[in-house]
């Protein structure tokens, strides 16, 4: 028979979960159901002697706030504003644009070149800007015009922006690391190494799909009419055009591997860069200055509202026994060490198709770690793992962020339908991804050892 505590556990998970259909901004969803929570256990614990595990008075709610001061006051956490104003300052800079002229006249001449060109672009962007919305956005208006004008699959472009794109959720600088590095007290610069292999590992894993299915399959992506030739030029025009991204990108991260820099203080490097990269475009003026700071805010407040939102909620659930109630399911489960792992993996990947990854890593990641880590695994690797695992949320619908971007910004002709059967394949791949990692933690780990020993 379940103890009251559990029973709370579930019909608050279960509460949270029905309450997500409703529309309700989910930073109220979070705080509100904490606060509903936390009256229900004192009071059941205070007038009705329940078990209600350690939720016994009201100093509570002083623990919550505790708690969101705390949040508030993580210098690490400075480093997501900074991250994000990069992000979107590189996105007025002009550099894509750029390069997306220079590689679909390099690579655009064969089958499949336009969409290597797309996801060579996504790995660059990803690596320097680290927002999935401004990297699939700018994409799509980048080169689906261009896909679409050369007689490419509508589903096939669509599939190729939308998962490019989502490949900044993942390469370093991530925002989704440094909130999970935060949350279970890890380190930044071990999580951006473990993820940098396995990001790039995926972005190959594309790279390969776009060329194999252009050449096996007819009209799938056909090779452009009417491009110039490849001269030394061609090639040194585009030489010079990749050169400032990549130093921007070393700046960043390498500053970070090297320990010139913490993960915050590389942040404020980045943020610097990207201007001057607008600067140096002749992109930059106060209009672009205004609303980028604009959109930084904005972005930076959403994000910070679900995190008050979710800190509460996990203060709350802890005190009920949360804890101890999702260790003792996933360890009955009659499944050994690696199968736990798995049946969370799964877990999150079926989370992902109505959860946001924000939600499910300030939710989920910290209620199942101490279990992994008590199995035995290396949590730097479960965590880089889960977060390949959460990228296949931003192209699951009906809540994929990324189909939702795309469709904004996408020619009427390109229908949600084929958004939807576009992504199939890169979804396909994407777990393939998360196989990979699962079979091989050296693919995680190998990095940060050759770095820190």
């Amino acid at each position: 028979m379940l103890a009251t505590y559990e029973i709370l556990v579930i019909v608050m998970l279960g509460s949270f979960i029905a309450l997500i259909f409703t529309g309700f901004p989910i930073a109220w969803i979070l705080g509100g159901l904490a606060v509903v929570f936390a009256v229900v256990g004192v009071l059941g614990a205070e007038f009705l002697d329940l078990d209600t595990y350690f939720l016994t008075d009201w100093r509570i709610f002083g623990v919550i706030v505790q708690r969101i001061y705390a949040q508030m006051a993580n210098w690490v956490l400075v480093a997501l504003p900074m991250f994000i104003f990069m992000g979107l300052m590189l996105e007025r800079s002009g550099v894509a644009e750029r390069l997306m002229v220079d590689f679909s006249r390099l690579f655009g001449r064969f089958p499949g070149g336009l969409g290597l060109a797309v996801v060579v672009i996504g790995i660059l962007l990803a690596a320097s800007t680290g927002i999935v919305g401004a990297s699939v956005v700018l994409l799509a208006m980048l080169s689906v015009p261009i896909m679409l004008d050369q007689r490419y699959s509508p589903a096939f472009a669509a599939g190729v922006v939308a998962s490019s794109g989502t490949l900044g959720i993942l390469i370093p600088p991530s925002i989704m690391l440094i909130i999970m590095a935060d949350q279970l007290s890890l380190s930044v610069g071990n999580l951006f190494m473990g993820a940098l292999i396995p990001g790039l590992l995926l972005g190959g894993l594309y790279i390969l799909f776009v060329l194999v299915a252009a050449r096996l399959v007819p009209g799938l992506a056909p090779a452009p009419r009417d491009l110039p030739k490849v001269t030394g030029r061609l090639v040194l025009t585009t030489l010079l055009h990749v050169i400032p991204p990549l130093l921007l990108i070393l700046a960043v991260l390498g500053s970070i591997f090297f320990g010139i820099a913490t993960p915050t203080e590389a942040s404020g490097l980045g943020a610097f860069g990207a201007t001057l990269l607008a600067l140096a475009n002749g992109k930059l003026s106060f209009e672009v200055v205004k609303e980028v700071c604009y959109k930084t805010s904005i972005t930076t407040a959403f994000i910070f509202g679900i995190f008050l939102g979710a800190t509460a909620f996990s203060v709350v659930l802890r005190q009920l026994g949360g804890d101890e109630f999702i260790a003792h399911v996933l360890h009955a489960l009659p499944l050994g060490p690696g199968g736990i792992v798995l049946a969370i993996l799964v877990i999150a990947f079926v989370a992902g198709f109505f959860l946001d990854w924000l939600e499910i890593t300030l939710i989920m990641l910290p209620l199942v770690s101490p279990v992994v880590e008590a199995l035995g695994f290396d949590l730097t690797w479960f965590v880089v793992l889960f977060a390949v695992t959460l990228q296949t949320s931003f192209l699951t619908p009906p809540v994929g962020f990324s189909l939702f971007y795309l469709k904004g910004v996408v020619p009427p002709e390109v229908t949600t339908k084929m958004i939807y059967r576009g992504v199939v394949p890169f979804i396909l791949l994407q777990l393939i991804g998360v196989a990979l990692v699962y079979l091989w933690p050296s693919l995680v780990l190998w990095l940060p050892e050759v770095a820190y020993g």
